[in-house]
């Protein structure tokens, strides 16, 4: 007799089929036979993730365990990145080629050879990364720390800045470029549309200038025109005590290609060009230089000669200009040699008096750090005067820092329409949307400042206002980032701001200053937006009535520049206008066509004088923090 367990085992493995039976006989049909055993499914065991130098390749012979035994396997595999690897099969050995440099994830799998009833394997996967001779790896990025301070060159001493030696150790152009990779594609603005390049391709600034978008605007014009780098000591100087080489003249090329014109825009006092041997004023034009007719020098060579008279590199250079007088009808010619110049970011302050109240006026130049002092003795001094409006002058500001921006427009606005009020948030890449991935800070707005910030006054000071309720801009192409800011952030605040020019350059992005080895960068790091969320003003800020406006249209007057007169001239064209608005909101006829271009190089819209101007948004790290 079975027991009972086995009786259990008989009927799970046998189960026994009960036959009715028919009125003439019959019965039970019996047990019916096991089904066959399933096909068990192939298992290919781990592949090892693979290594290998452009053109290099590979044979891995891939193994699989299989519980049918007598079972063989047709493999299959794909690489999800053919431009960086291929693979090819032969039997159970896959063949792994780097074609270039990248990673690619090769997918495996195995079928068997039980006729109808094959299974395959589930996909297998392992990562191949190619790189190149240098070690660059499309795609792949290490943390910029591992190469900043190595460098081709290490400086020694002490840096000024830190009263500590430098921190440069000895490394190669590669080191620089890489860390240029690593750091571009952390913090870039645009860094998705950067094309990863061999850093071990070209030297430093050439690779520099391969880390940008090349994207361009839908009018054309290049997404990032504001990428540069500068010679940290030039910058410290610059941006600190406004100390640059050249002669104190800011050129204003208002026709780049012949019959060019060139014009004198404004001078710095006590410099080269207001030495009464010189004399240069605004609206002096440019006839010659060193002997090369300014207006129709037709060669390469030439207009290489005119350039390099233009923006000296060098202290102590001397050059030969012949001149034309504003007003005058006979030439001159001067010697004027180049020296080391300190900007006076603040100029031609003044009141003026008119039938509908008091005006202050004020030729605001540069967002450096001196310009904290002079802006706060200059509004004070206007406060003193009474003043019911103001006309600041924008016309040439490249930009600079963001908190003297933010100084400015509250001391325009005044407590009662600022204080405790968003004038500016940073906004960086997708990367980064919760800490700034320069300070560490926790992104937050940055609210109007109403104390002074120790760039060049004793922190934590009141600052001056006027308690105004609008505000008139002269503007032209020069008026850029930081000046940009201004308008935009008093507008955030419903501020009036009434524009008087032409259109502004479009740049509501900026950047921290950031050395290494010697050479300060200027990357795109972050867009600036107002209190209201605004920042789309990459087209620029342009007045209502220009003929062909390209950027945000303003309440205002499109007025062309003039160079007849002098600043703060009642007369002067754009100021003129100002005052005209003032009483009863209308406007001199447009210019056909606006655009004057302004620190341009003879023959080009771009070129060599960015490198000796701030043009930026720029955030001084060691002086305020954004959210301040």
């Amino acid at each position: 007799m079975m027991s009972n367990t086995g009786a259990i085992a008989f009927l799970v493995l046998f189960p026994v089929t009960l036959g009715i039976a028919a009125c003439g006989g019959g019965g039970s049909s019996g047990p019916e036979p096991p089904p066959a055993p399933a096909n068990a499914k192939p298992v290919i065991q781990t592949i090892a993730d693979q290594s290998l130098t452009i053109g290099a390749a590979a044979d891995l012979t891939v193994s699989i365990t299989d519980a049918d035994a007598s079972d063989t396997h047709t493999l299959s595999a794909t690489s999800d990145n053919e431009e960086a690897a291929t693979v090819s099969v032969d039997g159970l050995m896959l063949t792994i080629t780097g074609s270039d440099s990248g990673i690619a994830t090769v997918t495996v799998t195995a079928t068997d050879s039980s006729g109808l009833s094959n299974r395959t394997s589930d996909p297998a996967t392992f990562t191949v990364t190619v790189a190149s001779e240098s070690g660059w790896v499309r795609g792949l990025f290490e943390q910029s720390s591992v190469f900043r301070n190595s460098c081709a060159v290490p400086r020694t001493g002490i840096d000024p800045d830190t009263s500590l030696p430098f921190g440069d150790r000895q490394g190669t152009t590669l080191d620089e470029n890489n860390w240029l990779r690593s750091w571009s594609d952390h913090s870039y603005l645009w860094y998705s549309e950067i094309v990863d390049t061999d850093p071990d391709c070209c030297d430093t600034p050439t690779y520099f200038g391969l880390m940008k978008t090349m994207e361009t605007t839908p009018s054309g014009a290049e997404k990032d025109r504001f990428h540069f780098s500068m010679d940290t000591e030039e910058w410290n100087a610059l941006s600190q005590s406004g100390v640059s080489a050249g002669y104190g003249a800011r050129f204003a090329v208002l026709a780049p290609r012949p019959p060019r014109d060139i014009r004198v825009a404004y001078t710095q006092p006590n410099s080269p060009a207001t030495h009464p041997d010189v004399a240069f004023a605004r609206g002096t034009k440019i006839l010659a230089i060193d002997g090369v007719d300014a207006i129709n020098a037709p060669s390469r060579r030439e207009v290489d000669i005119l350039n390099a008279g233009l923006f000296p590199d060098e202290l102590g250079e001397t050059h030969s200009f012949t001149v034309q007088d504003a007003g005058s009808s006979t030439p001159r010619t001067v010697t004027v040699r180049s020296a080391n110049i300190t900007s006076d970011p603040v100029q031609h302050v003044r009141v003026i008096d008119t039938d509908q109240g008091t005006v202050g006026y004020m030729l605001f130049l540069d967002h450096i750090a001196t310009a904290e002092r002079r802006l706060v003795d200059s509004i004070n001094e206007l406060a003193d005067a009474g003043v019911e409006d103001l006309v600041l002058d924008l016309r040439y500001n490249g930009g600079g820092y963001t908190i003297i921006a933010n100084q400015l427009a509250y001391m325009i606005a005044g407590a009662s329409a600022a204080q405790g009020k968003v004038f500016s948030e940073l906004r960086f890449n997708d990367k980064h949307t919760t800490f700034n991935p320069v300070t560490g800070d926790i992104l937050r707005p940055t609210l109007f400042r109403t104390t002074t910030v120790g760039l060049s006054l004793t922190q934590g000071e009141p600052l001056p206002t006027l308690d105004l309720d609008r505000v008139f801009v002269l503007t032209g192409p020069g008026t850029c980032s930081a000046s940009e800011a201004i308008i935009n952030g008093l507008r955030g605040i419903d501020i009036d701001v009434i524009l008087v020019g032409e259109t502004t350059c479009g740049k509501p992005h900026g950047f921290y200053p950031t050395d290494n080895c010697g050479t300060t960068y200027f990357t795109v790091q972050f867009e600036l937006v107002n209190g209201d969320g605004f920042g789309d003003y990459a087209g620029g800020f342009t007045a209502v009535n220009a003929p062909a406006p390209d950027g945000v249209a303003v309440t205002g007057c499109a007025v062309a520049d003039d160079f007849d007169h002098g600043f703060g001239d009642t007369q002067e064209a754009r100021l003129s206008a100002a005052l005209a608005y003032r009483t009863d909101s209308s406007c001199p006829e447009p210019p056909a066509t606006t655009g004057a271009t302004v620190l341009a190089t003879v023959d080009s819209l771009q070129g060599g004088p960015l490198r000796s101007r701030i043009h930026g948004l720029t955030i001084p790290q060691d002086a305020v923090a954004p959210s301040g």
